[in-house]
């Protein structure tokens, strides 16, 4: 596994810092010089060329006008917009409420042929029932201090997972156990949602497999993430969405998936597991 979850973020920068620092060098600049250009503290600019702060679409045209290279500021803007999306902190993506995150990121539920998907949490996205999309929502809003539209947002997440059912997209899902035990919302939300995950397991392209509480583990427990295709891979951490787009990356998380599959049980096995989950309600 990587050292950070993060790494693909933080090595995009070291890039783009790396590239500042040669426009630098190129137009025959100190640090300080470059400074007084730009109108900002020698350490500042230091910073932004080791990588120790981020810089602003601002800071980068600056940087290209002190150094004669104008011409380059668009596509280092580019490139520094999309280091920023490999790692966006939830609450600048919840800032405005959550029904917005889930419609923006529909046309790549829809451009997605293959899923693989591993939770140890709660019940993925694409499989949630809208009441216990709305209580988990709702949870997530009230932590983090963000507006509430959680009956919106479900609904729009329950409209994206409709990929489930259409167009010919195939889903390899794994849920820890515990999936299947956290209480999310009352228990009336529970054993609808864990009901609706016994109807899925019917569906032809769905996989979907339990690892059981008493699997010998290979792979620890980890935090969720999603494989679209072989191109990306998004890893839902505590306070970021961490978006990996590195091949070498991906080919870390897809290793992981399969080992994780080899410990998960399917059909009977599986259903048995969802059912004694319902069962324990009460």
């Amino acid at each position: 596994m990587s050292a950070s979850p993060s790494s693909s973020a933080q090595a995009a920068r070291e890039v783009l810092a790396a590239r500042l620092g040669e426009l630098r060098r190129d137009a025959e600049l100190t640090g300080q010089e470059l400074a007084l250009r730009c109108g900002w503290s020698p350490a500042k600019s230091s910073r932004i060329e080791r990588a120790r702060t981020a810089a602003s679409d601002s800071d980068i045209r600056a940087w290209c006008t002190a150094c004669g290279a104008e011409d380059q500021a668009a596509d280092l803007v580019a490139a520094n917009r999309q280091a920023d999306q490999m790692y966006v902190h939830w609450k600048k993506l919840h800032r405005h409420g959550m029904r917005r995150t889930q419609e923006e990121v529909a046309p790549l539920y829809e451009g997605t042929r293959r899923f693989r998907v591993y939770c140890s949490n709660v019940v993925p996205g694409i499989l949630q029932t809208e009441a216990y999309a709305t209580a988990l929502l709702s949870t997530i809003a009230t932590f983090q201090g963000t507006p509430d539209d959680s009956p919106e947002a479900a609904a729009s997440r329950v409209e994206r997972s409709h990929v489930v059912r259409e167009g010919g997209h195939r889903f390899a899902l794994l849920l820890e156990e515990t999936v299947l035990r956290y209480r999310i919302g009352d228990a009336g939300t529970m054993a609808g949602q864990l009901g609706y995950l016994l109807a899925v397991m019917a569906l032809p392209n769905v996989s979907l497999g339990i690892i059981p509480f008493t699997a010998e583990r290979r792979v620890w427990p980890l935090e969720a993430f999603y494989l679209f295709d072989d191109h990306r891979a998004s890893v839902e951490l505590l306070t970021a969405a961490v978006n990996v787009s590195a091949p070498s990356e991906i080919a870390v998380y897809a290793e992981a998936f399969s080992q994780l599959a080899e410990m998960a049980v399917y059909g009977s096995a599986a259903r048995a597991l969802v059912t004694a989950a319902i069962n324990s309600l009460g």
